[in-house]
């Protein structure tokens, strides 16, 4: 039978870990369907994005602009037998979650529900919150089964009760962190059923690379030592951190800085270093496809992310963009904030200062950048740590045997609600 994969939206640069997961499951031997809550935003993808054969069902994004869809799938879900069950969850979490985006999710649910392919055995859900919702609605209305991929922000900012509701309807759980497992077990009503699985690397996608020969030392002008930061810029990212550490760093320090990502805070940003001066020593790239990424890690002596707890609760899971640096032997400063200790440990594979300091970032930072020695040290035993436990191949054999493990449930569930 047939997974369908349930995503916020498809495809998303800042989401490779999402497509890794997906051409691995294929290549497996997995059918899946993408099921995608948004239309694509990016104007570039990932090459992973290009492999995946898997086809992809985009739902009405809002309800307004497909009222016949919508319509056409009520009339479908509401002759299904679990219809009665899902409008009681339904109804229930409107009650606590009076809002536009509640009744959203609804109406999606029904258009899953009714466009859905008849040899979809199980919903896989990435994100416990806005697509969790709907997978558990369109799964109690078709009578399957739904298990939840959760990550970071839907951990942190998902209310407990809500939280808790859906562990209780989930045949499974799966989270990237033991940060964010423990979150997950207490509430869950079977903690055993949350089960931590880390994202890891495609190593093919991200080769070793040789040693690098030049060692800038940050006193050359001419040679500037090359710091790269690939993040969202959002609050969590704490980039307005990272650019108050760099106009801290000794004078005498030459220093190049190449940011990628995009976000909301973007301008605001960039105005923070022309008020900062050093407007001119940083490169904003914008989003980048894997292979600018990884042309920017080639040519790059340290990785910086200076990741906070956002004012909304919003945090870091593990990032990905640490692994990638580190599979590429360069050295990483981070936070110690999240689950980010669970790959950096400090003064080993890396250096962790604590977040929401950018005096402190600016000493680490200052420290590496003169002493290249110390650099190529916390890059070996990155990369070898990253290597050895963050291979991506490892956890996507355990995802496939739990999907399989409910596929004949799935199959059983379905002929109950023939």
């Amino acid at each position: 039978m047939r997974i369908a994969v349930v995503v916020k939206g498809y495809p998303r640069l800042s989401e490779t870990f999402i497509a890794q997961e997906i051409r691995g499951l294929e290549r497996r031997g997995l059918a899946l369907t993408i099921v995608s809550l948004r239309q694509p935003t990016d104007g570039a993808v990932h090459p992973v994005h290009r492999e995946i054969q898997a086809p992809v069902l985009y739902l009405p994004e809002y309800l307004w602009r497909a009222p016949r869809r919508v319509l056409a799938g009520w009339r479908v879900a509401r002759r299904l037998p679990g219809y009665r069950k899902a409008r009681v969850l339904f109804l229930a979490d409107l009650r606590r979650d009076p809002t536009p985006n509640r009744i959203r999710r609804w109406g999606q649910a029904l258009v899953l529900a009714a466009e859905l392919a008849e040899d979809v055995g199980l919903l896989y859900v990435h994100y416990l919150h806005t697509p969790a919702s709907v997978g558990r609605y369109a799964g109690a209305l078709r009578g399957l089964p739904w298990g939840v991929s959760a990550h970071a922000k839907d951990i942190w900012t998902t209310p407990d009760r809500e939280i808790a509701n859906k562990m209780a309807n989930a045949a499974f759980a799966v989270t990237c962190s033991a940060y964010g497992q423990a979150r997950l077990a207490a509430l869950a009503d079977r903690p055993d059923r949350v089960a931590l699985v880390h994202h890891g690397l495609d190593l093919v996608r991200f080769p070793r690379r040789s040693a690098r020969a030049d060692r800038r030392g940050g006193s050359d002008p001419a040679a500037p030592v090359r710091i790269l930061s690939v993040a969202r810029l959002v609050e969590k990212k704490g980039t307005d951190d990272l650019l108050d550490a760099l106009a801290l760093l000794p004078r005498d320090l030459h220093w190049r800085l190449v940011q990628i990502g995009g976000g909301p805070l973007g301008k605001a940003l960039k105005c923070q270093a022309l008020r900062l001066g050093i407007a001119d020593r940083i490169e904003w790239r914008g989003r980048q496809p894997q292979e600018g990424v990884l042309a920017a890690l080639a040519a790059t002596d340290i990785f910086v992310l200076a990741s906070r707890v956002a004012r909304s609760g919003d945090r870091d899971g593990l990032p990905n963009v640490l692994m990638e640096a580190q599979s590429q032997r360069v050295a990483v400063l981070a936070t110690d904030v999240a689950a980010i200790p669970e790959l950096v440990e400090d003064g080993v594979t890396g250096t962790l200062v604590p977040p929401d300091e950018p005096a402190a970032l600016a000493a680490a930072l200052s420290a590496l950048i003169a002493d290249p020695a110390r650099r190529d040290a916390l890059a070996d035993a990155g990369e070898q740590r990253v290597r050895k436990d963050f291979d991506a191949a490892a956890g996507i054999d355990r995802i496939a045997a739990l999907l399989r493990t409910h596929l004949p449930v799935a199959t059983a569930a379905a002929r109950a609600a023939e």
